[in-house]
């Protein structure tokens, strides 16, 4: 089998693993808590994401790993990683860490898609090797981030969509009796 095959072979396994742990586990426990508490769990992991900064350490990864994946998935999780601090840093001030649970996750969403473009169009997958020690990454981690960040979309499209139908019922209970 080439490195190439293993690897697409391990990302496809790492996203059944995590999505049975998931299911089985992480969700039910996400739902049986207050949003905030949840969403909050989601930051705490993400705030891990700094270590994507390991794709730029000479001697972790291999010579030949592109550079323009691994600049971009380098800071991307830094970037993420930080406005995921930041969110669990206002937890208190319920507004501003919902300002900042919605960055990070856009960010975070975005940073995923496009180091996959960018793993896809740079031959990353035959190149699996260079990844190095940082070969856990997208195998293990970045299947859970991705995970989460659609849990956490899903649930911040869906409260939105709760806010908007709770400020038009006012209109819609008056101009029904008017």
């Amino acid at each position: 089998m080439t490195p190439e095959i293993i690897f697409l072979i391990h990302l496809a396994l790492g996203y059944a693993a995590w999505g049975l742990c998931f299911g089985a586990y992480i969700l039910p426990w996400a739902r049986s808590k207050d949003r905030a508490v949840a969403m909050r769990a989601i930051a705490t992991l993400h705030s891990f994401r700094f270590f994507g900064l390991v794709f730029i350490v000479p001697g972790v990864v291999g010579p030949h790993l592109p550079t323009g994946f691994a600049g971009f998935a380098a800071y991307g999780d830094l970037a993420t990683g930080l406005l995921a601090m930041l969110a669990l840093l206002t937890f208190r001030i319920r507004p501003v860490f919902w300002f900042f649970a919605v960055v990070f996750n856009l960010v975070g969403t975005a940073d995923l898609i496009l180091d996959y473009y960018h793993a896809s169009h740079l031959g990353l997958p035959a190149l699996a090797g260079e990844l190095g020690a940082a070969y856990a990454i997208p195998i293990i981690y970045v299947p859970l981030l991705m995970i989460t960040h659609v849990l956490a979309l899903c649930w911040l499209i869906r409260s939105r969509a709760v806010a908007d139908r709770s400020e038009m019922k006012p209109l819609h209970d008056a101009a029904a009796s008017g």
